[in-house]
């Protein structure tokens, strides 16, 4: 709401509230004063206000709640009852006030982001640093971003580290620490020192832009809050004129038709409904989730049928590295740094990918390769120290080799099961190994899901276009109850019509392909920080911080907002109705109606206003402080190479020479004793114990307490079959060691996703 109608209701409420106050004064001081002549005039501006809704609510052919409040202020003005007029007039122009203040609070939350819209860029050309329109930079330019200053397009970091406040994104309050070659979206702060970066995007195509865009949209989009209230004005007005006739007609006496239109002149109706869904709009944005409307969050409330696409939805989107497989012999590392390497020329996802894997386990510097030719969606080639590299897909690389060796024919068939993309490394004809690299599940996926299912969504559906055995494996995984796969587009909008005969349907998405369906659904909801476009102007619900818990949160509050309207709505219609038939009955004045009335709104109004706050469950129970979890991810994180080489060496015992298998073993070995389990012990003597306060209960955490006991059971007997490892080892002794690495390897990939999952929970 605009703050030329706050104004303007605030005009309206000065009058009545002045002359009622005078007319106090003259009852108590006996004050000569012509407060009747002012009570009169004093409703006139609210009477003109209520009489152009009205019309206005005629020429849309529609009932306005609001023809109770103009019938209850005439009548009270022809029938010369100047006092019952002005608090009729004051009742109504101090309801729109509430409404105003709910509406504020709202927009304050919505547009708070357009203020934070950077507007320039200082581009670096030459040395020089040149100050430029954000519309004049271009992929490639070299930026530097000041201290306090806005990230002003997607980017990928050229120093070593910076410092990032990203609550404008994602709602977390505390700055985080990014590395070399980490992808930077705008709207970020720079809350360290300045740092360079090179554009990756336009301005019109990143992500804080995308965001702007949104939210001047819902700016722009006048919500037809009243959907609730005329349902309930339709018997409710004739109701009321019925009543106030029948007591006029019974009586003889045209007060009694006058107090009962004063005690039903419907705030609760015109208000409190718009109030308190007003209210949960507010609680959506202020968690990063913007609803584009009260009939949304309406359909929000009611829904029972939940569509997810996978990609990007349920998974990240953006590929992680996974393993490194070598041939026997071959260095990880040096696969690694020679892909990355060449890596750094081109801007495909599984590239970016590549190159922040080789920062993140420190490689140092990479080396920049020359005569690089790519081929879109195969690979690339490159000259790379005096050598010539090529890495891609397998077809791509077996191209421009002699023979293509049994090992990596294996490796394929093996990862094709899994649903795996592999990018292998050739150097001078010689394959080097190959990079396993996966689209994981979003951490809160899987508690998000359960969420939904407790909000009431009975039925929820995956839809892919991957291939059916690679899409159940996610999708039953994580409790999805029906998964479709390989659908094209319009196959996703054909599954959305047909389930909106069963109930209201929500339809997540994040990609062009996904926009039929979006609009197709009941609600739509877009994962908007890094998502398409057309996704996010497509639905109804956008997530600014691409988090599935917010939906489920989401949920919760239209939920909570509709039972607080409703509850409002009904409370105040019936003691409306009360008080109606009493002042049929003759036993309630017009004047003391009007009071009574005035007392029911502001009761349903305060009620209404409830829907500010966060439904019981959210963000009431203490907390990880994120502080606390950004070190236990970035422990998990420095972890990940281990478990990697766990598994590779797990698959090539059976390969191996003995000297080499003991060099390995004793490395992992090493490894295990020096970092993994003084880990586990310091989680299980400092960290479990403070968290199980937190969670409540006996002992919330016996699970995985149960999963440490574990690792350190196959941890020792791992110990002693090195230990007693002979030379040569029997094929049995060799299967009993594979078995135990990959034994460890199971429990150690469950633990930690276990444990990152709860952290981010509890965050």
């Amino acid at each position: 709401m605009g703050k030329k109608q706050s104004l303007i209701h605030a005009v309206l409420l000065l009058p009545p509230v002045f002359t009622l106050l005078l007319w106090s004064v003259q009852q108590v001081r006996d004050i000569a004063l012509p407060v009747t002549g002012l009570l009169l005039l004093s409703a006139i501006p609210a009477l003109l206000m209520l009489l152009y809704e009205a019309v206005s609510a005629l020429r849309r052919k529609t009932l306005g709640v609001d023809l109770l409040a103009l019938l209850a202020i005439g009548g009270a003005m022809w029938l010369d009852q100047a006092l019952t007029a002005a608090i009729i007039a004051a009742m109504a122009a101090t309801g729109r006030w509430l409404d105003d203040y709910a509406a504020g609070h709202a927009e304050r939350e919505m547009s708070s982001l357009l203020a934070k819209a950077p507007r320039h860029a200082n581009r670096l050309e030459g040395g020089q640093q040149q100050r430029v329109p954000l519309d004049a930079v271009q992929p490639g330019d070299c930026l530097l971003v000041k201290a306090g200053e806005v990230i002003p397009v997607d980017g990928r970091l050229d120093d070593a580290l910076a410092v990032l406040d990203e609550s404008t994104l994602t709602g977390e309050a505390v700055p985080v620490t990014v590395h070399a070659a980490a992808l930077l979206r705008s709207g970020s702060l720079n809350a360290g020192d300045a740092f360079r970066m090179t554009a990756t995007a336009t301005a019109a195509s990143s992500t804080f832009s995308g965001i702007v865009r949104m939210v001047e949209q819902v700016g722009r989009a006048k919500a037809p809050v009243m959907r609730l209230a005329d349902r309930y004005a339709f018997w409710f007005i004739p109701l009321a004129l019925l009543l106030a006739g029948g007591a006029w007609l019974a009586s003889d006496d045209v007060l009694r038709a006058l107090a009962v239109l004063v005690v039903a002149t419907p705030c609760p109706l015109l208000l409190a409904v718009p109030v308190a869904m007003i209210s949960g709009i507010s609680q959506c944005a202020g968690r990063g989730v913007l609803v584009k409307s009260s009939e949304v969050l309406e359909a929000l409330a009611r829904a029972t049928l939940l569509f997810f696409d996978k990609t990007g939805t349920l998974t990240g989107g953006k590929a992680r590295l996974v393993a490194i497989h070598v041939p026997d012999g071959a260095a990880t590392d040096d696969v690694l740094r020679l892909a990355a390497a060449l890596d750094q020329m081109s801007n495909h996802v599984m590239a970016t990918a590549v190159v922040q894997a080789a920062h993140e386990r420190g490689l140092g510097k990479l080396p920049l390769p020359t005569a690089v030719n790519e081929v879109a969606g195969a690979g690339l080639s490159g000259e790379l120290e005096g050598r010539r590299v090529v890495l891609g897909s397998l077809a791509y690389v077996s191209s421009q080799l002699p023979s293509l060796s049994p090992w990596a024919q294996s490796l394929q068939a093996r990862l094709d099961m899994e649903g795996a993309s592999v990018v292998y490394v050739a150097r001078d004809g010689v394959l080097l190994g190959a990079l396993e690299l996966a689209d994981r599940l979003r951490l809160e996926t899987p508690r998000a899901l359960r969420m939904l299912k407790r909000c009431g969504v009975s039925h929820i559906a995956m839809l892919s276009g991957d291939r059916q055995d690679v899409a159940e494996a996610i999708g039953h995984g994580i409790g999805v109850d029906e998964v479709f796969a390989g659908l094209q587009p319009q196959d996703k909008l054909a599954h959305i019509h047909q389930a909106r005969a069963r109930g209201v349907t929500l339809m997540v998405g994040d990609g062009v392909n996904d926009a039929p369906a979006l609009r197709a659904a009941d609600v739509g909801v877009a994962m908007g920080a890094q998502g398409a476009a057309a996704a996010a102007e497509s639905a109804g619900v956008v997530l600014l911080n691409d988090r599935l818990d917010r939906l489920a949160e989401t949920v919760m509050v239209a939920q909570r907002s509709m039972a607080i309207a409703r509850q409002s709505a009904v409370a105040g219609m019936g003691l409306s109705l009360l008080a109606m038939l009493a002042a049929a009955l003759g036993w309630l004045p017009p004047v003391y109606g009007a009071v009574l009335q005035e007392l029911i709104d502001v009761a349903v109004i305060v009620n209404a206003l409830r829907a500010l706050s966060p439904p019981a469950g959210l963000g009431q129970q203490q907390k990880l402080t994120v502080e606390t979890v950004a070190q236990l991810n970035e422990e998990h994180a420095l972890l990940n190479p281990l478990l990697q080489q766990l598994a590779a060496l797990a698959r090539a015992v059976p390969q191996l020479e003995h000297s080499q298998l003991r060099a390995e073993l004793d490395q992992l070995q090493t490894l295990l004793h020096e970092r993994l389990l003084p880990h586990e012990q310091k989680e299980e003597g400092q960290l479990y114990p403070a968290m199980a306060r937190l969670l409540g209960g006996e002992d919330p955490l016996a699970a995985l307490s149960r999963s440490h006991q574990e690792i350190f059971r196959q941890s020792r007997r791992l110990t002693m079959q090195i230990a007693a490892l002979p030379v040569p080892a029997s094929q049995l002794e060799l299967q009993e060691l594979q078995r135990t690495l990959y034994s460890l390897d199971t429990i150690l990939q469950l633990h930690f996703a276990q444990e990152d999952e709860l952290y981010q929970s509890m965050s």
